[in-house]
């Protein structure tokens, strides 16, 4: 019997166009394509998205633009202010520093960076015991927390002035000084149930497996847990020190001297200081807000992707 005879394959020419199927046509995506269905065919639909990224991008643009063009103009009135600066100048931060925005802003990075590493290790510590422990009262424990959310600062302004005064056991008086600010801010409610949640979806045969290698509880937590929930961090440090860079009534009652203030009360002071225009306001607002631009463009990254991590779980 002899073998079939099979036609051998012959290659295509160089220049000839080779034929595929309809589903593998595009198998990579193209430059713009989005969870939206972006792409990059002009139409109705790609100009009204268009449209709406404009409209968005000039409502939350236009108040930095109007800030930044303020700061950098001689006299700016409150009835023409525009996006660019007319009749630049910088008298307006030499003004500012005058009235001493630079050690107010001294006095928030200090805060803000003990105050952030303070929290930061606090609820990461809770959220650990909350997540993979299980013992008495931890729902009550959790509670406690969310409570903690549901206060306003004005309820507490005059019990944490009491206790900031004569701290009880230890009879301190922490007023002045910047403990009477870090310490209150040590835990943040929404930074340990953030991280609770994110710990309890790591996979119970990772800790298990660790376990039997004998590793302890720190060590688990330094070079397992926390290495597993690096979005979530940051996604904690940018709104942690978001929200500590932006407190008002904390180091107010806090302070016992006007050189104790942060930038932010600093800048009540200037609004209120007849001596001094609108230009310097404007002066220290863009001082105040260059940290956190900073912080933010630094962990942007880690933000989106705990974000996008926590969006996607379940």
């Amino acid at each position: 019997m002899s073998a079939p005879v099979i036609d051998p394959v012959r290659p295509a020419a160089p220049g000839a166009p080779t034929r595929r199927s309809g589903k593998a046509q595009r198998t990579t995506p193209a430059r713009f394509d989005t969870a939206l269905g972006w792409n990059d065919k002009p139409g109705v639909a790609w100009t009204l998205r268009v449209l709406l990224c404009l409209i968005a991008l000039a409502v939350f643009a236009a108040p930095f633009l109007t800030i930044f063009s303020g700061a950098f103009t001689t006299n700016p009135s409150g009835s023409s202010l525009s996006f660019l600066p007319h009749e630049s100048t910088l008298s307006n931060f030499t003004v500012a520093g005058e009235r001493g925005i630079w050690d107010y802003l001294g006095n928030s990075l200090v805060i803000a960076g003990g105050g952030l590493l303070l929290q930061l290790v606090v609820c990461t510590l809770a959220a650990y015991a909350l997540a993979r422990h299980r013992f008495r009262g931890q729902a009550l424990i959790m509670l406690l927390f969310m409570m903690t959310l549901m206060l306003p600062e004005e309820v507490i302004a005059i019990p944490l002035s009491l206790v900031l005064g004569d701290v009880p056991v230890v009879h301190l008086d922490l007023k002045g000084t910047v403990w009477g600010v870090i310490l209150p801010l040590g835990a943040w409610g929404f930074s340990v149930m953030m991280l609770t949640e994110f710990m309890r979806d790591i996979p119970a045969e990772i800790e298990e497996a660790a376990r039997l290698d004998g590793v302890g509880e720190l060590r688990m937590l330094w070079q397992i847990i926390l290495p597993l929930c690096r979005p979530a961090l940051g996604v904690a440090g940018v709104l942690g020190f978001i929200m500590i860079w932006d407190q008002y009534l904390l180091p107010l009652i806090a302070a016992k001297d006007p050189t104790d203030y942060t930038v932010t009360v600093a800048l009540s002071i200037l609004r209120t200081d007849p001596e001094v225009g609108s230009g310097v306001v404007l002066a220290g607002a863009v001082i105040a807000l260059v940290p956190s631009l900073i912080v933010y463009l630094l962990l942007q990254r880690s933000l989106v992707t705990g974000i996008a991590a926590g969006a996607t779980k379940g």
